[in-house]
């Protein structure tokens, strides 16, 4: 399985998870199941808000779960549709979030759980 974890820095599995899925500069991507670790640029990075495109951003690369600290409901409502599940980061790290992923102690976003916005330093703005 593919997941993909928003990052503000390539700092490979020890990268931290940025708190906005739209706006990371870049997304690493951990094969869980052999445990290798790829980079992807963000290709969709400076979008309007609520235009985010999570193929152009993923550079249209297969991944099976996001997680990240925060999503819009746009990006989210998209994800969902291409069969991706998306869930909140509950650690600092790729490998911790990896470990609870693994583990199914991630929880999944909802509509209702998506922020509002961002604020200029790429948090979300609830």
């Amino acid at each position: 399985m593919k997941v993909c974890f928003p990052v503000q820095q390539d700092e490979g599995i020890e990268s931290k998870v940025y708190n906005h899925f739209g706006s990371a500069p870049l997304f690493i991507v951990v094969d869980t199941e052999t445990n290798l670790v790829a980079t992807i640029n963000n290709g969709d990075q400076h979008h309007s808000h609520g235009a985010c495109n999570p193929l152009k951003a993923l550079d249209n690369q297969k991944v099976d779960a996001v997680v990240v600290g925060g999503i819009g409901a746009g990006a989210l409502t998209r994800l969902n549709q291409l069969g991706i599940s998306v869930h909140r980061a509950q650690a600092a790290t790729v490998r911790e979030n990896v470990f609870l992923y693994t583990a199914k102690n991630l929880p999944a976003f909802t509509v209702q759980g998506c922020c509002g916005g961002r604020s200029h330093d790429g948090k979300c703005a609830h």
